[in-house]
């Protein structure tokens, strides 16, 4: 039997579920500027119709999206997309790291393609800022969109 207060939170998930998607899809470009979104809250990307990536945030979530393609070198969606498109995966060893991988033609070329497809991607957000719920969330969103990307093992 489950504990209740986790029971509770565990329920109170479905509205935030509805919300984000009933909410008017935006792009990480056209997502509202300065307060326009949220402070701490879940966001799921789409694609014609497919949910990809589902992740959370304790920032404006215009932000974080803004992160997803930013011209830094760990941008983890984008990680996603390239490793599958070239089946190169980061490894312990030189050729393999982080740093190998963004000197393989192959591979690089691939992240940055992901970065371009990921800021014409359908975005959703809703508010959520206690950190509990949020991390609920994503994994709750994750499972009832089966979301191609996310991940929940332990690194």
């Amino acid at each position: 039997m489950l504990d209740t207060e986790f029971r509770e939170v565990v329920e109170s998930l479905h509205g935030n579920f509805e919300k984000l998607m009933a909410m008017e899809p935006v792009t990480v470009d056209t997502a509202p500027a300065g307060n326009g979104t949220p402070k701490g809250g879940g966001y799921l990307f789409t694609k014609e119709g497919r949910h990809f990536y589902v992740g959370r945030t304790k920032r404006r979530i215009r932000e974080r999206l803004k992160d997803h393609v930013s011209s830094a070198d760990d941008c983890p969606f984008a990680w996603r997309l390239a490793r599958e498109k070239t089946g190169k995966f980061r490894t312990y060893k030189s050729e393999g790291s982080q740093r190998g991988l963004l000197r393989d033609r192959e591979f690089l070329a691939a992240y940055q393609e992901a970065k371009r497809q990921i800021r014409t991607m359908e975005v959703r957000y809703v508010e959520e800022p206690d950190p509990l719920r949020q991390t609920l969330l994503e994994i709750y969103v994750a499972v009832a969109t089966s979301a191609k990307h996310n991940d929940f093992d332990a690194h």
